[in-house]
């Protein structure tokens, strides 16, 4: 997900626009590929750009390589664990790191003008015990998305409360839709659906001051309605929810096969490939749109061993510049991480399909990325929620066992 502002900042002035004093430094960063193939791969993206970079900066070097979501996270632990971190790294959690203590901090690297930029929200999210170690690159929000031929047919509109989206389900499938709604909780991304309806229901995984409350009444109200009035209905489509992964969803969407679901950006160019007319509202909440959406941001972090905070931080003020911020952000259909992007990509007519995300990154509320126990938690999360909404499961006794296992693993935090 995406980058920052500054035209070059106090970084830039201090070692120089056109050249850095060491000389033969070569930075090392892995980031995460964006793309969905070589063609769109975000290899290009770090190619051009770290050529513009390299072409005024004569004694710096950019090695970039790029791996698949699925294997960068696993790659740069391995590099840290072998005493080969990279100078930088862009991937999705960077707690552990800090904690480690092999991590700059983001004022020991950016400019004053980059580091200031950034949303709040999203800064705030890069801290680990109040200080920003994380720096955010990417952002999206998720809204519910609609088929608005299956709707026509079946004669619905959009909901606003969940009894609406029952309603609207059970037309759907008395139309003949195969996933009224599609509820994916599979493990391969069951942490995202889990907190959009958590949130939409009045709580999330944690409370205000960031202590885990995953078997809070809300959220035990909030699986309870899913099970009785989706799940046991039949209303979520012929994969039980907790087999149903987020790309399979995604791709029947793209079929013409789901009438509702919750989606980010990427979800609008896929079924428009497919030419699936769709519609886009906020997601509902048990009596009106839900107070906060979902937002996710991805993350640039420097590692310490090697010792390059002069150059590095120069290269990162190049990397979060406005120009750099929206040219990631409109070529993978995310979101800006500073203020002046966002602004800029606001009030653009070519980004207009990604107004109704960027209206609510502001408000989003975003994983609690900066506890160490998160890691832990997600994957507890991605292998058993699914039972919560199975026949004979009970959502009561799945979400008590993964909060304790969440509070045991933040007392490992804490201690």
């Amino acid at each position: 997900m995406v980058a920052v502002v500054s035209a070059m900042g106090m970084t830039a002035v201090l070692s120089g626009c056109g050249s850095t004093d060491s000389s033969d430094v070569t930075l090392r960063l892995v980031a995460a590929d964006y793309g969905n193939s070589a063609a769109d791969s975000s290899k290009k993206y770090w190619d051009e750009l770290v050529k513009e970079y390299e072409a005024k900066h004569s004694g710096v070097k950019i090695e970039v390589s790029v791996y698949s979501w699925n294997d960068v996270d696993r790659k740069v632990k391995e590099m840290v664990d072998a005493g080969k971190a990279p100078d930088m790294a862009q991937i999705g959690a960077y707690a552990d790191y800090a904690a480690a203590g092999k991590l700059y901090q983001a004022s020991d690297l950016l400019s004053i003008p980059v580091q200031a930029s950034f949303l709040s929200q999203l800064s705030e999210a890069g801290q680990w015990k109040h200080v920003q170690y994380g720096i955010p690159f990417a952002a999206s929000t998720r809204v519910l998305f609609y088929n608005k031929t299956l709707f026509t047919r079946a004669g619905i509109t959009p909901p606003t409360t969940w009894n609406e989206l029952a309603a609207d389900a059970r037309a759907l499938k008395a139309a003949g839709v195969k996933y009224p709604y599609a509820l994916p909780l599979g493990p391969e991304e069951a942490q995202a659906e889990t907190m959009q309806w958590l949130l939409s229901g009045g709580n999330g995984y944690t409370d205000d001051v960031g202590t885990y409350t995953i078997d809070s009444a809300q959220n035990i109200e909030t699986f309870s309605w899913l099970k009785d009035e989706l799940v046991d209905k039949g209303l979520t489509g012929p994969v039980a929810p907790g087999r149903l992964n987020r790309a399979d969803a995604f791709a029947a969407f793209a079929d013409g096969q789901v009438g509702m679901l919750n989606g980010h950006p990427t979800l609008m160019r896929q079924a428009a490939k497919k030419g699936v007319k769709f519609g886009m509202v906020p997601m509902p909440g048990p009596s009106g749109v839900s107070r906060s959406a979902m937002g996710v941001a991805d993350w640039m972090m420097a590692f310490k061993q090697n010792g390059h905070a002069e150059q590095t931080g120069d290269f990162l003020d190049f990397v979060y510049n406005d120009k750099n911020v929206l040219d990631f952000s409109r070529e993978y259909g995310l979101l800006p991480v500073t203020g002046s992007a966002s602004d800029a990509m606001s009030q653009s007519s070519k980004d207009a399909d990604l107004r109704p995300f960027l209206d609510q990154l502001s408000t989003s509320a975003l994983y609690p990325v900066g506890k160490t126990s998160w890691a832990a938690v997600s994957a507890d999360v991605k292998k058993t929620i699914g039972q919560a909404v199975a026949r004979g499961g009970s959502p009561a006794a799945v979400l008590g066992r993964l909060q304790a296992e969440a509070a045991t693993a933040d007392s490992r935090e804490a201690g």
